[in-house]
């Protein structure tokens, strides 16, 4: 269900993801080199005819195209694909969706949810993007992690000069 990508085991692995049937479990990835975490290379696929129930805690990225229910546990990258059906707690550091996912996310640098994504949920994150055509069904909660130096400066104006209606 699990695989490394690599070219020799592309086929065994694309068989392992066949057909699996419904499985618990808690994974965790052993830890990469540096050089694969930092080029955001995918460790992990869950793929489309695939069905997992648990908890996953990795470093890197993992790209899920099939069902999971649960909850991932990563300061690396999170892919949903446009078929993918999500059901979880996620703690992520950066999420991009194109898929179904219902649940709470907390992502420590950014979320992008790409067109025809369908959210349901909480996400709390630093930054948010979202494409038009994506369903967005929540709340969102922008943490700001900006340090302010000197004097903080407010802005007042009312909303006809903002939008200068003519």
């Amino acid at each position: 269900m699990f695989f490394k990508k690599s070219e020799e085991n592309s086929q065994d692995g694309e068989e392992m993801s066949q057909g699996q049937g419904e499985e618990s479990a808690v994974v965790e990835s052993p830890v990469n080199s540096a050089s694969q975490q930092e080029s955001g290379d995918i460790i992990a696929f869950v793929g489309e005819e695939v069905t997992f129930k648990g908890t996953i805690r990795y470093q890197g990225t993992v790209r899920v195209d099939g069902r999971l229910e649960g909850e991932i546990y990563t300061d690396g990258n999170l892919i949903i694909g446009q078929k993918a059906v999500i059901a979880a707690k996620i703690h992520a550091g950066t999420i991009m969706c194109q898929g179904q996912l219902t649940g709470d996310v907390e992502a420590k640098h950014r979320v992008k949810l790409l067109s025809p994504a369908v959210f349901e949920g909480t996400i709390s994150s630093p930054l948010l993007s979202m494409d038009e055509g994506v369903l967005f069904n929540g709340t969102c909660n922008m943490p700001q992690k900006i340090e302010r130096k000197g004097k903080e400066t407010k802005l007042v104006i009312s909303v006809e000069e903002a939008v200068k209606v003519k």
